[in-house]
């Protein structure tokens, strides 16, 4: 088995930053000898390794045009307004002056191996993981498998969270507010026992915070609900799990019923609220994995919250405020729980305390 140079360098450059820097490969329609890396939450959001002959600085001009419009694409599926690239060229004429290239979120170096010091002053931990070539056949073995390993843990974190699941929480909470729509038909005054409002949460009804969001005052207003919460409940619980679910649906909840009780007079009753909180989650989780759901996020998910708040403000007897501190809520709580393999510890403390913080400034406005 023979490996040129190139293609030494090449996986070598590939191990280092797939098993190290938790980059991962970007599949890009007729690219060839070039690899593609990404890792959106990188000082370099997207690493190019080109193994192509440049011959002279007219090739080299359209060979970073054509890599421009690529990562256009990129911006556009991860809502990022800039995107930095480290464009590595290993095979550059020697003619070719990379000193006219003038992109300041493109840089781009030419390398001979794979611990030159253009690389190593970028990544000095790269000459730390150099697989000795020795043997191609062994060499070529070694760096395949250590790839294959760390891309089958990625592939194993996304068949966790995207699989199909068992849902039981969202059909519970289905089913309570059914049973409970059905109480208030045998008993009407329930709706004003258990209903939010700013005189009675004053009154020390706390618990209104959450039982308001199992009232509906009819039909109508119950089914729409419930077969929002079917659908997008069924999203989040198998995203997310049951416990993270429930813990953004009530929490989203209480926020809705905090800000409803705020900044209206009447009584505050439905699960649109907690069911705007789980849109939050879905915008929360979906900026998570953006490469991935860009445009479901951007033409589905968006949209469909944009509409309901407009719709909420054209129309008499919609509690739009409940909607947005439930958006809120959710948004928050969902930072607060965390996206296994996403989220680290810090940003789930900052969300915990932004969670709080949020439900007892709520609070303190609705007491002063």
């Amino acid at each position: 088995m023979y490996l040129s140079d190139n293609d030494e360098i090449t996986m070598k450059l590939v191990h280092y930053f797939v098993t190290k820097e938790n980059y991962q490969p970007i599949i890009v329609n007729g690219a060839e000898n070039e690899i593609w890396l990404e890792n959106i939450d990188k000082p370099y959001a997207v690493i190019r390794i080109n193994a192509n002959y440049i011959h002279n600085n007219d090739q080299l001009q359209y060979d970073l045009f054509r890599s421009k419009s690529i990562i256009k694409q990129i911006k556009r599926k991860t809502f990022s307004l800039t995107c930095d690239m480290l464009n590595i060229q290993i095979n550059l004429g020697e003619n070719v002056s990379l000193d006219t290239i003038n992109d300041k979120h493109v840089d781009c170096i030419s390398i001979e191996s794979a611990n030159d010091e253009k690389i190593l002053d970028i990544f000095p931990e790269i000459k730390n993981d150099m697989v000795d070539k020795g043997d191609a056949v062994d060499f070529f073995l070694n760096v395949t498998k250590d790839i294959n390993e760390a891309t089958e843990k990625k592939n194993k974190l996304y068949e966790k969270t995207f699989g199909k699941k068992t849902i039981v929480a969202t059909y519970i909470l289905i089913a309570l507010n059914v049973l409970v729509y059905f109480l208030t038909i045998a008993n009407p005054g329930l709706i004003s026992e258990f209903g939010m409002s700013k005189h009675n949460f004053l009154l020390g009804d706390y618990y209104r915070v959450i039982t308001a969001a199992f009232f509906h005052g009819g039909l109508i207003h119950l089914a729409c609900n419930m077969y929002s919460l079917y659908i997008i409940g069924n999203q989040i619980e198998t995203l997310l799990g049951k416990t993270k679910f429930l813990i953004i649906y009530f929490i989203s909840a209480i926020s809705a019923s905090l800000l409803s009780g705020l900044l209206t007079e009447s009584l505050s009753i439905g699960a649109s609220g907690a069911i705007f909180g789980l849109l939050g989650a879905l915008v929360y989780f979906g900026y998570h994995y953006r490469l991935y759901l860009g445009n479901s996020l951007i033409y589905n998910v968006i949209p469909i919250i944009i509409l309901n708040l407009a719709i909420g403000f054209s129309i008499p007897n919609v509690d739009n405020f409940a909607h947005i501190g439930g958006l809120l809520g959710g948004v928050f709580s969902s930072m607060m729980v965390g996206i296994e393999g996403k989220t680290d510890k810090t940003d789930r403390i900052n969300g915990t305390i932004i969670t709080f913080v949020f439900i007892a400034f709520l609070v303190y406005l609705l007491m002063k």
